[in-house]
């Protein structure tokens, strides 16, 4: 059998060099990396569609959330491009810290996917699709 060749286009390919850049900042727990790949008018959603706007807003967003969750991850199980938009699939986990300790109990792992808009060298848009149950259950407790 003979393996077709990716046709992906050039702007398929700078998406996502873009958005495995964003995913990469996100897994080194460093806020200010994660600004690193947004542009300035860059708009989160989260999973419950609250809706984050501009670089600095999201940026400090993430400090928050890696105090709460230092060893947050993005694993990607598959990423598909068209143009300047992204989907991907795969899990997110982390370690609830609470006064920079874990609370006992505190691992997750959820299914999520992700959707990205990007420009040619910055992510534009990054929504979160997951069910973030367990996470807020911890947060409750």
């Amino acid at each position: 059998m003979e393996i077709e060749e990716s046709r992906e286009t050039k702007e398929a390919r700078e998406t996502r060099g873009v958005v495995e850049a964003f995913v990469a900042a996100i897994n080194s727990d460093r806020a200010e990396k994660v600004g690193g790949p947004l542009a300035g008018n860059t708009v989160f959603i989260d999973s419950l569609g609250k809706r984050i706007e501009g670089k600095q807003a999201i940026v400090t967003a993430w400090r928050a959330y890696f105090q709460l969750f230092p060893d947050y991850r993005i694993e990607v199980d598959a990423l598909f491009t068209d143009g300047r938009e992204a989907m991907l699939h795969g899990r997110a986990s982390g370690t609830l810290h609470r006064g920079g300790r874990a609370v006992e109990g505190g691992r997750w792992e959820i299914p999520a996917a992700w959707r990205a808009s990007t420009d040619s060298r910055r992510v534009t848009l990054w929504q979160v699709y997951a069910d973030n149950k367990p996470v807020y259950a911890l947060l409750g407790q």
